[in-house]
């Protein structure tokens, strides 16, 4: 109808309706130097000092916002008892890779440097995040696992992450690559989006042609079915072998494989540095796998880790644990294992 583009009418319906206040909360917008954020603290008095819990919501990169996300980051506030800072970072296509990744590493460091005004323990402060969020909390944890001039990260939550993009055949994203709520073809599209704001290449991605055969064998230690349990394969798998390489698609994407847009390939060096984490992940999801390989990396580099995994789960349920009317318990169930970490630490 020429009213608006498709981008800006989905992004419209993913924000949502901002609930009602929450009289057992206080919560207030600021700017963490450019970057918008949205500050949840309860207003229950505490014995001390609280944890403070960064957020970087989901969407691909793309879609949604620090309102799409309100209920979540007032549920883990309220519960846990900790302060939530969610993170309003640009999105793509607009703004592309490594924009949002550069907003919430700068939002992070802002936070640590000023948590006294928060009320937060310095030794408390946990990066978290969902889908594309949790691939940017992925990020952000990396790259101030070397700091020593900021506040040592006490731990990293990771809903259904998003970590990897060499190969988009592993068990999980054969499973379950027409299962709502993310597609295949979307999980590699919204990357694409993110890296140049062009998904022309698409099909060449999801197919493989766009890794050099020496990459995908020096990566394979840490992005390869044989580490997946074979308890995860028994839906369906077949082995997929990558068609022919194409050196232009790769000059067009090489930059999918830098760290902080792919943190499955950080060095060791890097993930041993990496604070104590949780990983979420669910069943019925694409990105299962990505959250499964990180979680045998971490492990196998010393890093505590705890894994939940939602057997009845699917991409995005955790945002659907309370939508206007709709309530699915594996989403309730996974938010609570998100609080319960945080009141474990």
């Amino acid at each position: 109808m020429g009213v608006c583009s498709k981008l800006a009418f989905t992004r419209y319906v993913r924000s949502g309706r901002k609930p009602e206040p929450d009289p057992r909360l206080w919560q207030g917008d600021a700017r963490f130097g450019r970057v918008p954020v949205r500050v949840y603290c309860p207003r229950a008095p505490s014995a001390g000092l609280r944890p403070g819990a960064i957020f970087f919501h989901g969407g691909g990169w793309v879609y949604c916002s620090i309102d799409s996300h309100e209920k979540i980051c007032r549920y883990i506030a309220r519960e846990s008892g900790s302060v939530v800072v969610s993170v309003g970072y640009r999105l793509a296509p607009e703004h592309k890779y490594p924009a949002a990744y550069e907003d919430c590493l700068n939002a992070t460091i802002h936070f640590m440097n000023n948590v006294e005004y928060y009320g937060v323990d310095p030794a408390r402060i946990i990066t978290c995040g969902d889908s594309a969020g949790g691939n940017l909390a992925a990020a952000v944890s990396q790259t101030l696992a070397g700091r020593s001039d900021l506040p040592k990260l006490r731990a990293q939550i990771l809903i259904y992450p998003g970590l990897q993009v060499l190969d988009f055949n592993l068990p999980s994203y054969q499973q379950n690559r027409g299962v709502p709520l993310l597609l295949r073809e979307r999980a590699a599209f919204f990357a694409l989006q993110y890296l140049n704001g062009d998904a022309s290449n698409v099909e060449e991605v999801l197919e493989g042609s766009h890794i050099p055969p020496d990459m995908r064998l020096k990566y394979r230690k840490w992005v390869s079915p044989d580490n997946i349990p074979e308890k995860f394969k028994v839906r369906g798998y077949k082995p997929h072998k990558p068609h022919e390489f194409k050196a232009e698609v790769y000059e067009t994407v090489k930059r999918l494989c830098e760290p902080s847009l792919c943190p499955l390939l950080a060095e060791d060096a890097v993930v041993h540095q990496l604070p104590e984490s949780f990983i979420l992940t669910c069943e019925y999801d694409v990105l299962r796998d990505d959250g499964l390989l990180y979680k045998k990396r971490l492990e196998d580099n010393g890093v505590p880790v705890t894994w939940y995994h939602l057997e009845d789960g699917f991409h995005g349920v955790i945002s659907l644990f309370d939508y206007y009317g709709f309530r699915f318990s594996a989403g309730k169930r996974g938010l609570d294992s998100v609080v319960k970490f945080i009141k474990g630490l």
